[in-house]
């Protein structure tokens, strides 16, 4: 696939006032922060132990068709024991609505989260298109390691 030819581009949409855009922090970075946006009066939110929240991005994305954008823990809030329930989320291409993150606290100790925290990574993919090329039979043996699973490269 010739990179050239990919459409890079996705629209981002804000849909609340105080939503913070997902920002790279360096130029070789993979994801994008996504910031949470409280929108109660008090502005935070104390995460107790072993609680969940969902928090809202206050943005939205478009992206284009055959992409998709994961959402995963930052390792700066897993450090400290807060992290993505379930692990990571997935935003399909089709998907127009507001960027959701729950996050879990597994620490010993409350966490507070304020309004505008990063909370968050995005990361956006294209996806493959699948071809099938064998309808029967053995998949071809082209490759040194052919169908060696578990452990078949050695320790």
């Amino acid at each position: 696939m010739n990179s050239k030819n990919i459409e890079r581009k996705v629209e981002i949409y804000r849909m609340h006032p105080n939503a913070v855009f997902p920002e790279k922090k360096t130029q070789g970075s993979a994801g994008m922060d996504l910031h949470c946006c409280i929108k109660s009066e008090d502005n935070i939110v104390v995460l107790s132990k072993n609680e969940f929240y969902k928090f809202g991005t206050g943005i939205g994305i478009v992206l284009p068709q055959y992409w998709e954008a994961q959402v995963r823990s930052r390792s700066g809030l897993a450090s400290k024991g807060v992290a993505l329930l379930g692990g990571v989320g997935t935003i399909d291409s089709d998907y127009r609505g507001e960027i959701f993150v729950t996050l879990i606290n597994h620490s010993e100790s409350s966490i507070v989260i304020r309004d505008g925290d990063r909370i968050a990574q995005l990361v956006i993919n294209a996806l493959p298109e699948f071809v099938e090329v064998y309808k029967t039979g053995e998949p071809p043996q082209d490759t040194e390691r052919g169908k060696g699973g578990f452990g078949s490269t050695g320790i």
